[in-house]
């Protein structure tokens, strides 16, 4: 994840998957819709607006150095036998769901 826009892809994916629309979501948060929609869009956000958020969805950022951050799509990669980058985060959130049921 290297750009902005893939935060916000995977955000509005997991709030899809989890089966809240935003105004649902937004409840959890206390943020306003039109906060969400701007985050959600591509819009810049604030490390402690990204990490209300991703407590509220039951996930995890982490961050390694950029050295070792191939080495962790391998790992991911090996575990999820996954083939390409999409089947990586495809995978990685497949197990995300997996461990909330």
């Amino acid at each position: 994840m290297r750009q902005l826009s893939d935060i916000s892809r995977i955000l509005k994916e997991k709030r899809t998957e989890l089966g809240w629309s935003q105004k649902d979501f937004l409840m959890k948060i206390g943020m306003t819709q039109q906060q969400y929609q701007r985050i959600e869009s591509g819009s810049d956000i604030r490390m402690s607006t990204l990490l209300r958020i991703l407590a509220a969805m039951d996930l995890e950022y982490v961050i390694v150095p950029k050295r070792h951050a191939g080495d962790v799509e391998t790992l991911l990669q090996q575990e999820m036998g996954i083939t390409s980058k999409a089947d990586v985060l495809q995978g990685f959130e497949k197990k995300l769901k997996d461990l909330e049921d």
